[in-house]
């Protein structure tokens, strides 16, 4: 099977990664990619928001798989031109991805479909925020109605910085704070049958003890030890299900990767904010357990035959994902700064430790920086406390002036202290 991804960052390379391995795929193509993608599959300079490229560089090469990793292409309608020419895509419609574009939209279906999530009102004016704000109280959750990379959530006991994002945004989405333990679930789906793979943690903020910024995630793990071990089998019958039933009943399916983060509150699951595609970095560590070749199961999908599948398979190791960040982030990073030690790591902790790009590009035969998120390095082992151990020490070889990662991804799980 000839495939072709769609993205340039470590998610994407996660998913070349794992393609590269399975053996029914033989030829791999990534547009637009990035210098790690480049060592598994053939790079292709082309623009990802642009569906026509899109669709004539896949018909050109002969793919018989589209794989479409961001968003935004997603948002953009990429896998609808994809679609016309007759090539399987994984990825939803520009209709279907508004559970992502627009966070009201999701609030819409999600009350039509009966989803448990947080109480919201949406805000276009500085009355309305100010009765919404005044409404729930602190902690305040502030939401850009449209895509912001990850970082468009506020969530802070600070009035005054709560009316300063939402006055950033045009529309926005204030609701109620949800406590508990926040988990990532994914799930395939072929706009009728759902296929939820493992459940995951990620890190948002930039800080140890989850102190700092929003970012677009600084770390994650799975599996999770202190999860209930029901909790899929509940999210696939409250949750994903009744989302997927309903965007068919609007005439408007959605096949692709329907992500749904939840808040595991004192008054059961809640419903933070559903994604269209694989999250970063959740899907360095749930691929790296995956055992089941993935082109099939995207393919099916694409088809609409997941119900023709049988079980995935999942190692019962552990897997954790630290991300090394370049400086200033996430503000505005710094770019350009050699990186090095990324032989090393690949001579002396593969195959329990790898690293999986995201802002880097070649440059005179070196690697550097050119993003946020520079790298993550993601590791494996018997349990979350080897996996951490192994990641760490090959994030401890890493060079990149100025860089910044936690400390902290997966410790208190690794010591049963969630």
């Amino acid at each position: 099977m000839k495939v072709l991804v769609i993205g340039s960052g470590a998610r994407e390379h996660a998913l070349c990664r794992c393609l590269s391995l399975d053996p029914d795929v033989t030829a791999l193509h990534c547009a637009p990619g990035n210098a790690g993608i480049a060592e598994v599959a053939q790079l292709h300079r082309i623009d990802a928001l642009d569906g026509e490229a899109v669709a004539a560089l896949a018909t050109d090469l002969g793919v018989e798989l589209v794989v479409v990793g961001p968003e935004a292409p997603l948002v953009a309608g990429v896998a609808d031109a994809v679609r016309e020419v007759g090539i399987p895509v994984f990825g939803p419609s520009q209709e279907a991805a508004q559970l992502e574009g627009s966070k009201a939209f999701a609030k819409d279906v999600m009350a039509a479909a009966g989803v448990p999530t947080a109480r919201s009102y949406v805000c276009t004016t500085v009355q309305e925020v100010e009765e919404a704000l005044d409404a729930f109280g602190a902690p305040y959750v502030v939401k850009d109605d449209g895509l912001a990379a990850g970082k468009g959530v506020v969530v802070t006991t600070d009035l005054e910085a709560a009316k300063a994002h939402a006055a950033d945004c045009e529309r926005v989405v204030i609701e109620e704070f949800l406590d508990g333990p926040e988990v990532s679930l994914f799930a395939v789906t072929d706009g009728e049958t759902v296929l939820p793979l493992q459940p995951a943690q990620d890190f948002k903020r930039a800080l140890d003890g989850d102190e700092g910024p929003n970012t677009g995630g600084m770390g994650a793990y799975s599996p999770l030890p202190w999860a209930d071990p029901k909790l899929v089998e509940e999210v696939l019958r409250t949750v994903l299900q009744p989302t997927v039933d309903e965007m068919r009943r609007r005439g408007t399916p959605f096949s692709g990767l329907l992500y749904a983060g939840l808040a595991i509150t004192s008054r059961g699951v809640r419903v933070i904010e559903f994604n269209a595609r694989f999250g970063d970095p959740e899907t360095q560590v749930v691929l790296a357990r995956l055992k089941t070749p993935l082109a099939g199961v995207l393919l099916a999908a694409a088809k609409g035959t997941l119900a023709d599948l049988e079980a995935l398979r999942w190692s019962d190791d552990a897997a954790v994902t630290v991300v090394v960040a370049s400086h200033n982030y996430p503000g505005t990073p710094r770019t350009g700064d050699p990186i090095t030690g990324l032989d090393e790591v690949a001579a002396q902790d593969a195959p329990f430790a790898y690293v999986l790009h995201a802002g880097t590009r070649s440059e005179g035969g070196a690697v550097v920086s050119a993003g946020g998120r520079v790298l993550s390095v993601t590791a494996t082992g018997a349990d979350l406390a080897e996996a951490r151990r192994r990641a760490y020490r090959a994030v401890g070889r890493i060079g990149l002036d100025g860089s910044q990662h936690r400390t902290d991804i997966a410790a208190k799980a690794a010591e049963a202290a969630v």
